[in-house]
């Protein structure tokens, strides 16, 4: 199975991983502003070092929270939006269920 997990909570970084037959392969990019537009090259980069592509992802994992309320609607439109779009599962919830953070 191939997860693709995405961390936005944090005020500093941003992190990419992709689960390969429960490897864990992460990339992670230090950041002040601007997480969304960090997000989708990082996956980019890292689903080419392993000659994947969007298709081969069966799987999304997305932090939820506590963190950065912006940072963590980033992460969380991106999950929703390519869940939809590749219609795979995000956290586990089915198409069209869409998840929520979680505000502390």
């Amino acid at each position: 199975m191939t997860t693709l997990s995405i961390d936005t909570s944090g005020r500093e970084f941003v992190f990419v991983s992709l689960g390969i037959d429960g490897k864990m392969h992460t990339l992670k990019e230090k950041m002040d502003k601007k997480k969304a537009q960090a997000v989708l090259p990082l996956v980019d980069t890292l689903l080419q070092k392993h000659k994947l592509t969007m298709k081969d992802i069966q799987e999304i994992q997305v932090n939820v929270g506590p963190g950065s309320f912006t940072g963590l609607r980033v992460g969380v439109a991106i999950t929703n939006t390519l869940g939809f779009l590749l219609t795979i599962p995000v956290n586990g919830m089915p198409v069209g269920t869409f998840v929520q953070p979680v505000y502390s």
